[in-house]
């Protein structure tokens, strides 16, 4: 298979495993470990597992001009995404954070608009501003509280937050992805994170009496550190070898369909008419922005 391939199937199996991670995290927080603990035990385990792999591939010597470039990654990929994504599951539901992760590709023809001078029509204007309002509409009209959600519209603009940061993110390291292989990129990556989440993070992970945490909690933590973690950076970094950001971006919309259904098949969550009408405006508008225009043929005489 091409490259290219490759690089797609990478992409859809970094989708899928963040579409099952909305609900899975959701379930062990916060009664056997709160959000920003989680974070920290993400941070050090995707550091810790990059660090391993590195030991067995040649060094890769950073030059002294793109250490800022990781550093600003860091902060937008693994310290503002993650803190804001968690602390709004928290407060949210598994189908509102699906929901909202689809505006993602709007939100990345903005900044790479602004960013990178991509040219902006009327009609990815009119599909953003579509997304948009699909995406407020699940902030500002849903109910404030539900069950194992105390606040839902601070949960659900915590989740915005979160989808900036990572398109940020995202436009930002495709040029290291070009030079720098994606092990080195990672095992720098996290090694920051844990360094800046510390002070942040460590005493809520420090609260969690570890000899005690069920079977369940336990899988769940796996899966989000080695799956959700080390797997969907490593296959993401991957795919932006091969794949622009804004391409990319598109993978996003399996994320509401995985994990909505995961969610309800598990009872964990419910579809409402706020969640679908949600969910049609965001996807007419990331259908709009992506829809390649139709070129009109000039008709002889």
């Amino acid at each position: 298979m091409s490259k290219r391939v490759w690089a797609l199937l990478a992409a859809t199996t970094a989708s899928l495993i963040y579409g099952i991670n909305h609900t899975l995290a959701k379930g062990v927080m916060p009664d056997h470990i709160k959000p920003n603990g989680f974070i920290f035990l993400r941070v050090v385990g995707a550091a810790s597992l990059f660090w391993i792999v590195s030991l067995f591939l040649k060094t890769e010597k950073i030059d002294r001009k793109d250490w800022i470039r990781i550093l600003f990654c860091t902060i937008c990929g693994m310290v503002i995404n993650m803190l804001f994504f968690f602390k709004g599951l928290n407060l949210s539901t598994p189908i509102n954070s699906s929901v909202i992760i689809t505006i993602s590709p709007i939100v990345l023809f903005v900044l790479s608009a602004l960013f990178i001078r991509e040219k902006i029509t009327v009609q990815k204007s009119i599909g953003a501003l579509m997304g948009l309002i699909g995406a407020l509409v699940l902030v500002i009209f849903t109910s404030p509280t539900a069950l194992n959600a105390p606040n839902i519209p601070l949960g659900n603009t915590f989740f915005i937050i979160n989808l900036i940061s990572y398109s940020v993110y995202l436009i930002a390291v495709r040029p290291l992805t070009a030079k720098y292989n994606s092990i080195t990129l990672m095992k720098w990556f996290f090694l920051f994170a844990v360094v800046i989440n510390f002070p942040i993070c460590f005493s809520e992970f420090n609260e969690v009496v570890w000899v005690e945490l069920p079977f369940e909690a336990i899988w769940k933590m796996v899966f989000v550190v080695v799956g959700t973690t080390f797997l969907t950076y490593l296959l993401n970094i991957y795919a932006l070898k091969e794949l622009s950001a804004s391409t990319l971006g598109v993978f996003i919309y399996l994320q509401p369909v995985i994990g909505i259904s995961y969610a309800i098949l598990l009872g964990v969550d419910e579809l409402n008419l706020i969640n679908l009408l949600s969910i049609i405006l965001v996807f007419i508008g990331v259908y709009i922005v992506t829809k390649k225009p139709t070129r009109i043929r000039a008709k002889g005489n």
